[in-house]
């Protein structure tokens, strides 16, 4: 690259430890920042996602319309996308509602059936996104060029693949991440 590299992260459906794997990355992360322009992130006040973002980490799963709405347009707008983390290349955690008969099924669970440690909280229409009836995986939805499995991916894995990307090389990962 002759430029800077634009970098973003994005958080869909997951716990966010994945973006708590990338800061365990400690002064490495200081050291990448040097090279590479950070334009879009859960930590940054940035509403939009950005045109001609070069590599782009998507940590979770695709769980409600505006994940699926969202996940096209990070596509569009990004050269390389990393599937970061097991929701994003496995459905992992977020994908356990799958066999529960739909979006009705969960709703009802989440909302109406009788509470069994908390009272449950009756959600306002169209405050949340729809469910879909299916949470997805990032490659059920758009290409993905690599995959950084790991729940979370551990940060040397992490400083690798960004490590290698930002150098305009090709990320080798079979000794380095796992499912799980």
């Amino acid at each position: 690259m002759t430029h800077r590299p634009r970098v973003a992260t994005v958080w869909l459906g997951g716990c966010s430890g994945c973006h708590m794997s990338l800061l365990d990355m400690d002064e490495r992360l200081l050291d990448l920042a040097q090279s590479i322009d950070i334009v879009y992130g859960p930590l940054m006040d940035v509403k939009e996602f950005p045109e001609n973002v070069d590599i782009v980490l998507v940590e979770g799963a695709v769980a409600n319309d505006e994940h699926q709405r969202q996940i096209q347009v990070i596509r569009a707008r990004s050269a390389v996308l990393v599937a970061f983390g097991d929701c994003a290349v496995a459905g992992n955690v977020t994908a356990l509602r799958n066999p529960l008969d739909g979006t009705a099924a969960v709703l009802r669970r989440a909302y109406l059936d009788p509470p069994v440690v908390s009272p449950a909280v009756p959600a306002e229409p169209g405050v949340l996104p729809a469910l879909i009836d299916n949470v997805l995986t990032l490659r059920q939805c758009v290409k993905v060029d690599y995959y950084l499995p790991g729940c979370p991916p551990p940060a040397d894995a992490i400083f690798h693949v960004l490590a290698e990307l930002v150098a305009g090389r090709t990320v080798e990962l079979r000794d380095r991440s796992r499912i799980g």
